[in-house]
Formats: structure tokens, sequence, C-alpha cells
């Protein structure tokens, strides 16, 4: 009796790839993209069959939040590179992967306040400059002197606020 309860604990960690799909809310072949490109992996049955863990709904769902938020599959199979490979990742190995990408998603974060508090001021600007545009060039040296100025004082209130 507990070799057929284990043996159905065992069958319930996997799912077929339909099962997938309709637990994540993602296309089938989608899925397979995402297994190309090395984001999720899954094993074959004897009809050749793909199986995969249920832990991979959790990755499937990193995927799809990051890339709601513009993160792309590049960015998000680096953060997935701390993970243990073909392995269900722990607690430990997940809290890692964070630890990792925050320092990412912070500068993403710094980068898209800088555009959205510099946009309305460079709409109609025509400087078409490289050496003293705060969004093309925001380490300018000299922007204490340029149209750069005002934006560094925003920016490092803004950062203040966040931490």
């Amino acid at each position: 009796m507990i070799d057929k309860i284990d043996d159905q604990k065992q069958l319930n960690q996997w799912l077929s790839i339909g099962e997938l799909a309709e637990r994540s809310d993602v296309s089938v072949p989608a899925l397979r993209f995402y297994e190309t490109k090395e984001l999720i992996w899954s094993t074959r049955t004897e009809g050749n069959q793909r199986r995969y863990q249920r832990a991979m709904l959790r990755r499937v769902a990193i995927i799809k939040v990051a890339q709601q938020v513009g993160i792309s599959l590049q960015q998000v199979k680096d953060a997935f590179s701390v993970l243990p490979k073909h392995e269900v990742a722990s607690k430990h190995d997940w809290k890692k992967m964070s630890q990792v990408w925050q320092t990412q998603l912070d500068q993403n974060i710094v980068s898209l306040l800088q555009l959205r508090q510099q946009l309305d001021k460079c709409i109609g600007c025509g400087c078409l400059s490289l050496k003293q545009c705060p969004l093309r060039n925001p380490e300018d040296q000299f922007a204490q002197e340029s149209a750069g100025a005002h934006f560094q004082d925003v920016l490092t209130s803004l950062l203040s606020q966040n931490v």
C-alpha cells in the first residue's frame, strides 16, 4: 500500500505539456520555446511525450511576470543561471537568485525613473547632444553647467525616498 501511495505522489509531481500550459496560462508553443531557450526543461516518457516537474510552474510564472514588466528572456535566463540545472530549486536557491537579480532590477528601476523624470523636459528640446543630454549621457562630468544639473537633483531625491 505504501509503495502505491509513493508511486501516486511521484506521478503527481509530473505534468504533461498540456497540463503545464493550462495551469500556467501559457500556450504550448510558448512552453516549447522556453524549453529551447533553456528556461525550463522536461523529461520524455517512453512514448516520447514531454513531462515537466511541477516546479516548472514557478519558473513559468517568473518568466511571464518578467516579460510583463519588459525584462528580456535573456535576462531571465541569466538570473536562472544561479539555480541548479535540471533539479528542483530549493528555497535557498530561489533566495540566492533573488539577491543576484535584485541589483539588476534596481538598475532597471533607476533607468526608468531617469526616463520618466527627464522625458517631458526633453520633448522638443532639440539639443541632439550626446555630450549634454542627461538621458543619453547621464555621467556627464559637466552636468552642473548644462541641462543635466536639475535632473541629477531630482534623481537623487527619488533614490533617497526609495531607500
